[in-house]
């Protein structure tokens, strides 16, 4: 676990603001009709011209800027030529590596109007976040995020994904420690001021198993249900959660058919 001084901080709050000009920038141009690979080309781009690095691209392999997410894909799709359609849900995870240090967050996009139970999803995903980062305070445990978010989601209906957790973050896209979206409250370390955070409910419509793709990254939902994923780089200071990055648009622009 490495903590964090104020300067780090900072320097962090810049790359999660790029992060964050992406995903804003994808929230524009979500549109039946449109490609993942046309957005993931301007992120790449968009990155790049700000001085930044993607931080997935080459990633143990991984080929692309972008995670892309479509449906019952809950994490780590990859982008392609399939047009959007209507209806579809997409969830997008960025990383980038600027001067020095890591920046990391997802949201889930509503592709022009979908049904109430996508919209709902969505929404109760983004609300499991907001809980969790809530509870980012020096002296809770780390568990208490993630009973937070499970206890939120299935109260909802809903089932939270076990297959992958939150993780620190730094100098280094992962650190430790790993943070379950599930589990006991007042477990695991004390949260200590400088310590960062990227908090990420993955929620499944349907139940929470999980099944791999040919290509080894593509995780969906064993029964074909939806998935939503909204993520955040937070800092535990002695002012409280601090979400950095300062995202103009947290919510989804949901329009319920």
């Amino acid at each position: 676990m490495v903590l964090k001084s104020r300067d780090e901080i900072q320097r962090m709050d810049e790359a999660n603001r790029l992060v964050h000009r992406v995903l804003d920038g994808i929230g524009e141009r979500v549109a039946p009709g449109i490609t993942t690979r046309e957005l993931d080309r301007w992120a790449e781009q968009t990155i790049r011209q700000a001085g930044g690095v993607p931080a997935f691209l080459g990633y143990k392999d991984f080929p692309a800027t972008l995670c892309t997410s479509v449906n019952d894909v809950i994490v780590h799709g990859i982008p392609n030529d399939r047009a959007l359609q209507e209806g579809d849900v997409l969830g997008v995870d960025c990383g980038v590596f600027y001067r020095g240090y890591y920046g990391d967050a997802a949201r889930t996009y509503a592709v022009g109007r979908v049904d109430a139970a996508a919209a709902r999803l969505l929404e109760v995903t983004r609300k499991a976040l907001e809980r969790a980062v809530a509870e980012a305070r020096i002296g809770n445990r780390l568990s208490d995020l993630g009973a937070t978010v499970q206890g939120f989601v299935e109260d909802e209906g809903f089932s939270v994904v076990r297959e992958f957790t939150g993780h620190g973050i730094g100098t280094s896209l992962h650190e430790d420690p790993e943070i379950p979206n599930y589990g006991r409250p007042g477990r695991g370390p004390h949260l200590r001021s400088g310590m960062v955070l990227a908090i990420e409910p993955m929620v499944n419509a349907g139940g929470s198993e999980v099944v791999f793709d040919d290509d080894g990254w593509t995780a969906r939902t064993a029964d074909g249900s939806l998935s939503a994923h909204f993520e955040l780089s937070v800092a535990v200071t002695e002012d409280g959660p601090l979400v950095l990055g300062v995202p103009t648009e947290l919510e989804t622009q949901v329009s319920a058919a």
